[in-house]
């Protein structure tokens, strides 16, 4: 693979499955991605609810459990929110921060976002820090600026030798769930935007060694597409991962690039 960084897909559920389900998809993803997981960092993220009984059904397979969100603080006076002590408990080994969806419909800024960062990486998980522009910062020619700023509002205190747990994932909002996709061209162009700025905050060896996942609308079709972009690393997936062979040949797609 010319990609020097191990590849890094995942897939978000989002407030979808039930219990049933939820085992039934992790027992079939376990199954699709079966020999790639040497190749290929690969994590399913489902509800908070179903996380134990998803554990579970992934066992010892090779692919990592993670979590849709975390809450900054330790245990204590937070009703309903969720700890990373707690996800830690449960076998999680990474979170998302910062998701289009928490952003723009619960509202979550990013000193918060920050926060939740910096919470799950001292708890020694793997965070995946969403960044990305709505279709309207797009048109006003802010992309780049908006999706900047949030990477670096995002890391704002993460030292250099925690920068090995992050991951960032490129997601223009405007191509989430709208079967709008970026081009694999678009892609390219911030992910590298996004690099060039994590070396001005760390270093070039951080900056080579960071992976960026492309987010928004990935499917079977594109995938082979975007990841053979020089700065696309892997996939952060919606919709496609509800159903266990798509997202399989998703990996496979990112597996097989040259």
């Amino acid at each position: 693979m010319s990609h020097r960084r191990t590849p890094f897909v995942g897939g978000n559920w989002k407030m979808n499955t039930d219990l049933a389900s939820a085992v039934e998809l992790a027992d079939d993803v376990v199954s699709s991605c079966k020999g790639f997981v040497e190749k290929c960092d690969i994590a399913v993220f489902p509800p908070f609810p179903y996380l134990q009984a998803v554990g579970k059904t992934l066992g010892n397979h090779g692919i990592l459990l993670g979590a849709q969100d975390v809450y900054h603080e330790g245990n204590g006076a937070f009703t309903g929110e969720v700890s990373a002590e707690m996800l830690v408990d449960l076998g999680v080994s990474v979170v998302i921060a910062g998701h289009s969806e928490r952003r723009h419909v619960l509202g979550e800024q990013d000193e918060l976002i920050n926060q939740k960062v910096r919470a799950a990486l001292d708890a020694a998980m793997w965070v995946i820090l969403c960044v990305g522009e709505k279709l309207d910062e797009r048109e006003k020619g802010k992309a780049e600026e908006v999706s900047v700023r949030q990477l670096k509002m995002g890391l704002e205190g993460v030292p250099m030798e925690q920068m090995r747990q992050v991951t960032i994932a490129y997601e223009p909002v405007w191509a989430i769930g709208t079967g709008k996709t970026a081009t694999a061209a678009d892609a390219q162009a911030m992910h590298l935007v996004l690099r060039r700025e994590m070396a001005r905050l760390y270093d070039d060896p951080i900056a080579r060694e960071t992976r960026i996942q492309y987010g928004g609308s990935v499917k079977g079709a594109n995938a082979a597409e975007l990841i053979a972009q020089a700065d696309v690393d892997g996939f952060l997936v919606g919709g496609a991962s509800l159903k266990s062979d798509e997202f399989g040949t998703i990996v496979g797609a990112v597996v097989a690039a040259p």
